[in-house]
């Protein structure tokens, strides 16, 4: 049996933790599709299904959910579609044998098609109430977007967890040495004005339903530039990307303006993504659900299109950054 925390969650120990908070589950539990955490839907008794999320154990501490919940309470009072947790007692952060977990009400939907320039615009509406309202106070326990320090220390995990093959690790040793050279000068963390962000907002994190789009997943939410939650939303090639921003533009110039001058960092912030999501697989490694979900993580394929991905950022750095006219 595996000894990662997660194998002690059991259905029997998720009801029992909802129930401690007043519920009667009805034993219908589905597990939902999450690796950094586990979230599930459960029946309760004459009431809706429930969404439980139990945090990944070490990863956040109690004061970080909080402030991710706080953050969620502010914008669902300034009217922003997000999905906040449930109250109990005035919490929202609860213990339960070693978890920290939390409920939410059940939202369906599914992705939008970011290709129509209606969802577009109101996306940079919301961006913009959200960033306005991310920017009155900084986080006090979420990270920071650091940069090229970010990437040093996920490299440094990647290199350290034996998951690489060995004939893969000059290569990658000297690129990313070669991108920190060009990321150190565009990614100037200390000069950078910084805000509460969503952090991990791509179309994955939406949910449309009757016409009503909901931004959900805020277990990322960090301090960063307005351009963190905004890259993620454009496909396509640059004139495509450059008419998706304008539109998303057109929505944000309604509250605050556009972060035009940030657009020169969203290739750093790729690169940032791209050497973290590496880094995040090896350091779950040791959660039996990584090596079933990523069986491919330790295979020459993927370490081949790794160091690809790398070779295109290092070219994307020294390209000319997109730019718009916003007005």
């Amino acid at each position: 049996m595996s000894s990662h925390p997660y194998a002690t969650l059991t259905p029997e120990r998720v009801m029992d933790a909802v129930d401690s908070l007043g519920y009667l589950c009805d034993a219908r539990i589905l597990a939902l599709n999450s690796y950094e955490n586990r979230v599930y839907q459960v029946g309760i008794e004459d009431q809706l299904p429930l969404i439980a999320k139990f945090y990944r154990p070490g990863r956040w501490s109690r004061a970080a959910i909080t402030e991710e919940h706080q953050f969620l309470f502010e914008l669902e009072r300034e009217e922003l579609p997000v999905v906040a947790p449930i109250l109990h007692g005035g919490e929202s952060v609860f213990e339960f044998d070693g978890f920290y977990f939390a409920l939410f009400p059940r939202r369906g939907g599914h992705a939008p098609e970011l290709s129509n320039e209606d969802d577009l615009e109101l996306l940079g509406r919301w961006l913009g109430r959200l960033h306005n309202i991310g920017s009155r106070k900084p986080f006090a326990e979420r990270a920071t977007i650091r940069g090229g320090d970010d990437i040093r220390l996920a490299a440094e995990q990647v290199l350290k967890c034996g998951l690489m093959p060995d004939d893969f690790r000059p290569a990658y040793e000297s690129l990313i040495r070669d991108l920190l050279a060009h990321i150190d000068q565009q990614y100037p963390a200390d000069k950078l004005k910084t805000l509460r962000l969503h952090g991990d907002l791509h179309t994955g994190n939406l949910l449309l339903r009757e016409d009503v789009l909901h931004m959900v997943d805020f277990d990322d939410c960090i301090q960063g530039p307005a351009m963190q939650d905004i890259w993620m939303l454009l496909s396509g090639d640059r004139a495509e990307q450059r008419q998706q921003l304008m539109v998303i533009s057109e929505g944000y110039e309604m509250f605050r303006p556009f972060p035009n001058h940030e657009l020169r960092l969203i290739e750093s912030l790729r690169t940032v993504r791209i050497v973290r999501y590496a880094a995040w697989l090896s350091q779950r490694w040791d959660d039996p659900a990584f090596p079933i979900a990523f069986p491919w993580f330790e295979g020459h394929r993927f370490w081949s299109e790794h160091l690809l991905s790398l070779r295109e950022q290092l070219a994307a750095l020294q390209e000319e950054p997109l730019s718009i006219s916003v007005y």
